[in-house]
């Protein structure tokens, strides 16, 4: 059945909807005593209702049994890394073995470029996206800064072309062809946070190991948002956060991929701490790292427990909920989206889309991009109860003025975002061009 503007017809999707329940699951803020429009599980996630007795399970733990609660119970701490393994390899399409959770992003992004950006005279350049998220941009021009290069030396910014908003496949992979006899990694992220693009994973990968390069990518946006196939697609390493669609707390803790090929050769450069060497001589407290398989062999202290048991209790609904049904309905749902705010900008105009209208190149994510009063529309909208986010426009450099265009982002989660939710969005935007054109 096509799209339709109506209470009817989202009510409607909302009954059909076989992941329905899930949103029951989770706490909403409020406003003037009802649910938030929430729609910046993109920034942070909502709250897992199960995430407290998670935490208060293991405070419990260490009360009744201290030290001795690393070695007792269930889930020891001394193991607790393991219990995350396989919902976190079903998120990112892996092999157990070839993910562990450890650290925030930034920190992990930076202990796998120590593996894998290792230039020399012949290579030593970083292809990366232009407009990245700037974590990223920080952490790669710190290490090329480490090896001896500036910025300008080492590091290819892939921009759209002009007049365009998004990048090319095709333009990304002819970039890695100038540069590759040059090239040591190829750095992307999975999804971009401005402008909500998909990347084609595979075929980066695929062009920078044509080149000679390793692939890595930031999956910051992408992790409990997209299909993911790191193994298959024989990605070289990945990083990602779990505060943002995976709903793990305000900065819960990071995941991180080391493909099999690359995770059983303890020559690897790597920093070493205790936690990754062998488990088997770990407590002998010898000289020497011996590092575990995989990617458990880039840990460097144990699990920071409370925010792994939060961070646990979501993955645990991921796993239940499976990333397929996910994406299904995900895909759906930011369709209708799309068609509704379609809707208005054929009669109004006032904004338009940047994210790829074709639902392979993007995930829940939309972003629209204002081109005047950008700031005043997201104040209205929050003062309506909505919570989305406004970026200011970095795609024109200084011709714009702030506060005027920019970019509202807007991701229905399907995990616990409505078809009527959308449908209310929409509506509150629609009410607002109206009137200010009235």
């Amino acid at each position: 059945m096509p799209y339709q503007p109506t209470l009817a017809y989202a009510q409607e999707q909302d009954r059909k909807d076989p992941l329905r329940g899930y949103r029951e699951q989770f706490y909403f803020p409020q406003h003037q005593g009802r649910d938030t429009l929430y729609f910046t599980g993109n920034s942070l996630g909502l709250q897992p209702k199960s995430a407290k007795a998670a935490l208060l399970h293991e405070l419990e733990h260490w009360k009744n049994h201290a030290v001795e609660g690393h070695f007792r119970g269930e889930m020891p701490w001394m193991e607790y890394h393991k219990f995350l393994l396989p919902q976190t390899a079903h998120v990112v399409g892996a092999k157990e073995e070839e993910v562990i959770v450890m650290n925030t992003l930034t920190a992990n992004l930076h202990l796998m470029m120590v593996s894998f950006y290792r230039p020399d005279a012949g290579r030593y350049k970083i292809i990366m996206e232009a407009g990245a998220f700037p974590s990223d941009q920080y952490a790669v021009e710190s290490q090329v800064r480490w090896h001896g290069y500036t910025p300008e030396q080492a590091i290819v910014e892939v921009s759209p072309r002009a007049g365009e908003e998004c990048l090319r496949t095709e333009d990304i992979i002819a970039i890695i062809e100038q540069h590759g006899k040059e090239t040591a990694l190829v750095l992307f992220g999975g999804v971009n946070y401005f402008t909500g693009q998909f990347f084609n994973l595979k075929a980066i990968t695929e062009a920078a190991h044509k080149a000679g390069a390793y692939a890595g990518f930031d999956l910051a946006h992408a992790a409990g948002n997209v299909p993911l196939k790191l193994h298959d697609w024989e990605v070289d390493f990945a990083v990602w956060c779990s505060y943002k669609y995976l709903n793990s707390g305000p900065g819960g803790p990071s995941g991180a991929f080391v493909h099999e090929r690359h995770g059983n050769k303890p020559e690897l450069p790597r920093f070493a701490g205790w936690w990754g060497h062998d488990e088997r001589e770990r407590f002998l407290m010898r000289k020497g790292f011996h590092p575990m398989k995989g990617a458990a062999g880039w840990q460097l202290s144990n699990a920071q427990i409370l925010s792994f048991a939060v961070h646990k209790a979501s993955l645990d609904i991921f796993h239940q909920a499976t990333m397929a049904a996910l994406r299904t309905k995900s895909e759906k749902l930011t369709g209708y989206l799309e068609y509704l705010l379609q809707e208005i900008i054929q009669r109004k105009g006032g904004f338009h889309i940047i994210t790829p209208n074709t639902p392979q190149n993007r995930g829940c994510q939309l972003s629209i991009y204002t081109h005047r009063d950008g700031r005043h529309l997201y104040n209205y909208l929050e003062s309506h109860g909505v919570i989305s986010d406004w970026r200011e426009d970095n795609l024109h450099g200084g011709e714009v003025q702030p506060g005027q265009a920019g970019v509202i982002r807007v991701a229905p989660a399907p995990l616990y975002n409505s078809f009527q939710d959308v449908l209310e969005f929409a509506t509150l935007l629609k009410d607002y061009e109206k009137n200010k054109s009235s």
